[in-house]
C-alpha cells in the first residue's frame, strides 16, 4: 500500500483513523498495556482496556493522553505505531496525517503532538483544532461568510467557538468533560453511598441514568462495585435525581463558556448564529438533557448533529480538501526537526 493522507482524531478516550473517501479505518480505545520489565507492548486499544484494573503489578495498562494533550510520550507513540500499523496495513511506508487539538493547546503541546506523531509513522504532520474538524465533520459550509456555533465535547475537553469563512473568529476551551464527569460520579458514590465503582461503572451509569435536564426518581440503575465499609461485592439501584447531582456543575460550566464566547461574538455573526442555531458534536454531547439545557439557556436552537461522536474524526479525514481554504486553526507543522 502506498502513502495515504488520513486523519487521525487523537482523543483522551478512544482514537479514530479516518480516510476520505473511505471511510473509518479503525477505532479504538486510547489505552495500552506494557510490560514494564521489559518496556514491551503487550496490547493496545479494545484488548489493553479489557485488562484494565485485572493486570499483575508488572503489567501496566493506562490512557497516555490527557486532557485532550499527551501525557505519556512513549506510551502514546507506542500505541499511535501500532494503530497506524493496523489502520493502513504497512508500517514502513510514511502518511500525511491531519490530527486535531483542542482548541486552547499551548505552543508545547502543539510540537509534542507533531514530534510523537512523526516517531510513530507520519510524514508531513497538520494540526487542525477540533472546532473546526467538528464542523466539517457535522456538514458545516465552512467557506461561507456565515457565523456558526460548534460545541464539540470529548471525553478530555470541551469546545466551544464560533466559525466563519473557514477560520475561528472566537473560541473557548474547557478541559472539564466526560472523563471528569465520570470522577464526579465516582466520587459521589463514594461519599454518598460508600460504594467504590470503577471508570467502566461509572460511564455505564452516565449512559443510562445521567442527565442535565429535568432528572427524575423514577429511572433508575443498578450500580456495582465494593462497600467502602464492609469491604465486601455490593450493588445498589440509583436514580437520574442521584446522578445529576455529579453530573450538573459540567452543564453550569459549559452553559457559562457558552454565555462567555456569545457575549464576544459580533452582532452580525450573533444574527446568523440565532438564524443557524447551535450545533453540538462529540460523544459527550448524547448526554441526556445538554442540548435542552443550552437552548433553555441561551434562547437559540441546539441539536446535536448526525453521527455525532465520528464528526471530528470525519472533520480530520476531509481536511485535505480544505487546505487552501481554511484560515485559522489548520497549520502545517514542520517535521524536519524530528
Amino acid at each position: 500500500m502506498g502513502a495515504l493522507d488520513i486523519g487521525i482524531d487523537l482523543g483522551t478516550t478512544k482514537i479514530i483513523i479516518y480516510k476520505s473517501g473511505e471511510g473509518e479505518l479503525l477505532r479504538e480505545p486510547a489505552i495500552v498495556a506494557v510490560n514494564t520489565r521489559d518496556d514491551t507492548l503487550i496490547a493496545a486499544g479494545s484488548e489493553a482496556l479489557s485488562m484494565l484494573g485485572k493486570t499483575p503489578g508488572y503489567i501496566k495498562a493506562e490512557f497516555p493522553l490527557e486532557n485532550g494533550v499527551i501525557s505519556d510520550h512513549v506510551l502514546t507513540e507506542m500505541m499511535l505505531k501500532e494503530f497506524i500499523k493496523r489502520a493502513c496495513s504497512s508500517f514502513l511506508v510514511k502518511h500525511r496525517v491531519v490530527i486535531c487539538v483542542p482548541s486552547s493547546v499551548t505552543e508545547v503541546e502543539r510540537r509534542a503532538v507533531v514530534r510523537t506523531i512523526v516517531h510513530a509513522g507520519g510524514r508531513k504532520v497538520y494540526l487542525i483544532e477540533e472546532p473546526i474538524a467538528a464542523a466539517i465533520g457535522a456538514g458545516i459550509d465552512m467557506t461561507k461568510a456565515n457565523g456558526s456555533f460548534v460545541i464539540d465535547i470529548g471525553g478530555g475537553t470541551a469546545d466551544v467557538a464560533v466559525l466563519s469563512l473557514g477560520g475561528v473568529v472566537l473560541s473557548e476551551s474547557m478541559r472539564y468533560a466526560g472523563n471528569r464527569i465520570d470522577e464526579e460520579i465516582i466520587k459521589m458514590m463514594a461519599q454518598k453511598y460508600h460504594l467504590s465503582i470503577g471508570r467502566k461503572m461509572a460511564e455505564q451509569l452516565k449512559q443510562q441514568i445521567g442527565t442535565l435536564w429535568k432528572p427524575s426518581h423514577e429511572r433508575t440503575a443498578v450500580a456495582k462495585g465494593r462497600n467502602l465499609l464492609s469491604i465486601y461485592p455490593q450493588q445498589i439501584t440509583v436514580s437520574e435525581q442521584d446522578l445529576y447531582d455529579a453530573v450538573a456543575p459540567f452543564g453550569e460550566l459549559l452553559v457559562a463558556a457558552v454565555k462567555r464566547v456569545l457575549d464576544k461574538t459580533p452582532p452580525e455573526l450573533a444574527s446568523d448564529i440565532y438564524e443557524n442555531g447551535i450545533v453540538m458534536t462529540g460523544g459527550g454531547s448524547l448526554l441526556k438533557g445538554v442540548a435542552e439545557l443550552v437552548e433553555h439557556e441561551t434562547g437559540i436552537r441546539t441539536h446535536v448533529s448526525e453521527n455525532a461522536v465520528e464528526c471530528v474524526s470525519i472533520g480530520t479525514g476531509k481536511a485535505f480538501d480544505y487546505i487552501d481554504l481554511l484560515q485559522t486553526g489548520f497549520s502545517e507543522e514542520s517535521t524536519h526537526d524530528y
